[in-house]
């Protein structure tokens, strides 16, 4: 029988859901827009076992993929396992196998050197496959349609090309003019290496190139950007090292005294790693990328930058208790100067007053000037009766949509029983103007214990929902979804 342990990770609203289930027309109220055709995925961290070691962060759940179908005015429901090698394995066995986050020195002995991959990270669409994506391993290539998982892939293309790097991001970009999938992988010749790979991939899945490079130190890489000429990584001190990992401690651990680094990688063919260039700043959290551009000479890399740790799961290396006020992050644009002979950064200006994080904006202006970007805002002010349902506990209770060209703002608060999980920009069509089309996020009902799917028009949130869509089971905090239509998907309407 299965206990879990009766910790924050496993109880409450995050208490395990292990559900795969098919519900045809979701119960909803207001308007599903009958021009809506294609399909919402999302990922949540949902352990199938109890954990080995008797405790677990909640990032070390197994990946349940929920898949919202549209079409002709309502809403179908999927959901099933992303099933990795861990899952097939320990479901095998009937027990876990895997220990501690990125830990391998904890495993049992039986599943050494298997990819450890939990697929829990982002639902991801390129070329009408769906990727179950986590940054320790290779992408997880699942079914569209069925939603049955295929296997790992290193890309491999009909030339013979493939990746040789051993990680994958959990946050690829779409390059808007070849529509190819651009990734980046670290730790990609082994954990805790300071070795990182560059990819380009066809919608065919097939590898166009790959660039090895190395970083100033190794740390937790999550996101990345690009531009229309640069893959562009910011890196920051949550560190790990073998030596922590020997102790038993967590694989990541924040350290307020070593300094942020933004690298500028030229993404063309010829390039290699020893034309990255680093510029270099003060200490900050920083983690999720709204979007990067190029000006001239410059690039402009908008990131939520917290002043200290927003993870207290990866605590301060020196022992400091978790700061969350200071865990607090707001909009800035990081500017360097490729034609400058320093390597400092040229300006570090705040965009908003609004903490805010998950970061999203209209994906077909990946890489190039944009206007409009959403996320999810933490609005101490309002006033909170039940907390939960974040990632990393922090209370997300706001949708924010922020204009950047007029400066204005726009917010809907969910209430003081609910939060916010993280959003995603529908297109009305693929030649409709920037920001013409619907919001999707899941809102969790922490009073009820259940969830709702909302639908905004993008650009006039205050509104509120045009439709709230009801879905009769609860889903666990989820981490990056998706959007396709149903052409690129092939689903019927």
């Amino acid at each position: 029988m299965a206990h879990f342990p009766d910790t924050p990770s496993f109880t409450g609203f995050n208490t395990p859901s292990r559900i795969e289930a098919d519900i045809a027309d979701l119960v909803h109220q207001g308007e599903i827009p009958r021009e809506l055709n294609g399909a919402f995925y999302r990922v949540q961290p949902d352990p199938q076992f109890p954990p080995r070691l008797g405790d677990d962060i909640a990032f070390n759940g197994d990946g349940m993929i929920t898949r919202f179908h549209f079409h002709e005015g309502q809403c179908d429901f999927r959901q099933r396992w992303a099933k990795t090698d861990k899952w097939k394995l320990e479901n095998e066995a009937g027990k876990a196998l895997f220990g501690a986050y990125r830990n391998p020195l904890t495993d049992d002995e039986s599943v050494k050197g298997r990819y450890r991959s939990t697929a829990n990270t982002n639902a991801w669409i390129h070329g009408g496959k769906l990727y179950a994506l986590k940054e320790d391993s290779p992408a997880l290539v699942m079914d569209a349609g069925s939603m049955e998982t295929d296997g790992f892939t290193d890309f491999a293309s009909k030339a013979g090309i493939k990746m040789t790097g051993q990680t994958f991001t959990a946050h690829p970009k779409i390059d808007p003019k070849t529509g190819n999938m651009i990734g980046f992988g670290y730790a990609s010749s082994g954990l805790c290496t300071d070795d990182c790979t560059f990819y380009e991939i066809t919608p065919e899945g097939e590898l166009v190139h790959e660039i090895w490079f190395k970083v100033p130190y190794y740390c937790m890489m999550h996101d990345f950007g690009i531009t229309e000429d640069y893959a562009v990584f910011n890196v920051m001190p949550s560190i790990g090292s073998w030596d922590r990992l020997e102790k038993g401690l967590p694989h990541f651990g924040f350290d307020t005294s070593m300094p942020v680094y933004l690298g500028v990688l030229p993404r063309h063919k010829g390039a290699t790693g020893d034309d990255i260039r680093w510029f270099k700043t003060g200490n900050s959290f920083n983690s999720h990328v709204m979007n990067a551009f190029q000006d001239g000479s410059k690039v402009h890399f908008d990131i939520p930058v917290a002043k200290n740790n927003m993870f207290p799961f990866f605590p301060d290396v020196n022992g400091a208790p978790f700061n969350g006020m200071e865990a607090m992050s707001y909009l800035t644009r990081w500017t360097v100067d490729m034609a400058s002979n320093s390597d400092a950064f040229e300006s570090e200006v705040q965009l908003t007053q609004t903490a805010g994080e998950f970061p999203r904006i209209d994906d077909r202006f990946t890489g190039k000037p944009y206007r409009y970007g959403w996320m999810l805002e933490m609005d101490m002010k309002r006033p909170v009766e039940l907390k939960g349902g974040s990632a990393g506990g922090l209370l997300m209770n706001c949708l924010c949509l922020i204009d950047h060209q007029t400066k204005t703002e726009q917010h809907w608060w969910c209430g003081p029983v609910s939060s916010l999980q993280e959003p995603c920009f529908i297109p009305r069509s693929a030649d409709a103007p920037e920001g013409d089309g619907w919001i999707v996020q899941v809102c969790n009902r922490l009073e009820e214990h259940r969830s709702d799917l909302l639908l905004f028009d993008a650009l006039d949130i205050e509104k509120g929902p045009i439709a709230t869509i009801q879905v009769p089971i609860r889903l666990r905090f989820g981490l990056h979804g998706n959007f396709a239509s149903a052409e690129q998907i092939g689903l019927a309407a």
